[in-house]
């Protein structure tokens, strides 16, 4: 199985290769009911930098948005990554928002979550979301054996819906967490 730091070497910059900063594309529409391109941005920019903390049993270092994106979220997620690559941080227990956990579970969480916040991005924009399918696997198996009937809720993961049948592991992977491709 590709591992939590591989897996986060790939999504970050998947990520990122997916934002832009004009108007028209931070104010289109998401999969996530409600939200528009600038509200997931702003979940990934919040998370990561919680993420972040969380490995680094700190204070969460804020920052909005703001009128550039791209970089704040190219800062946030390059913080959190080198605090999940800081030495000991995958065999420490963090204090996540979901409770205590061993690093590498958490690793794998974050990096599970911002490859769904990928799909997310990719449909609202028409964008390809550029993830090799090895790593698509990685997190969906760890996917159905880490989301449990408690992080079925609002916020976290939606109820599993029917996979829309294409062979697309990213998509299956989407419809395991709650979306609907």
């Amino acid at each position: 199985m590709v591992g939590p730091l591989e897996q986060l070497e790939v999504v970050i910059p998947a990520f990122l290769r997916l934002v832009r900063e004009d108007e028209a594309f931070l104010g289109l529409a998401t999969p996530c009911e409600g939200w528009v391109v600038r509200d997931l941005l702003d979940h990934v920019n919040g998370g990561a930098r919680a993420f972040a903390a969380a490995f680094e049993a700190r204070p969460v270092r804020e920052r909005a948005l703001g009128d550039h994106p791209a970089e704040t979220l190219r800062e946030a997620l390059t913080d959190f990554d080198a605090a999940a690559r800081s030495a000991g941080a995958l065999d420490r227990t963090i204090e996540s928002p979901f409770g205590p956990m061993p690093g590498e579970v958490f690793a794998r969480l974050a990096a599970l979550d911002l490859l769904v916040h990928i799909w997310d991005l990719s449909g609202a924009t028409g964008q390809t979301p550029g993830v090799p399918d090895e790593v698509v696997r990685a997190a969906d198996e760890f996917a159905r054996q880490a989301i449990t009937d408690d992080l079925r809720r609002p916020g976290v993961f939606g109820p599993e819906v029917a996979s829309p049948g294409t062979g697309d592991r990213l998509d299956a992977l989407a419809a395991f967490t709650g979306r609907r491709p």
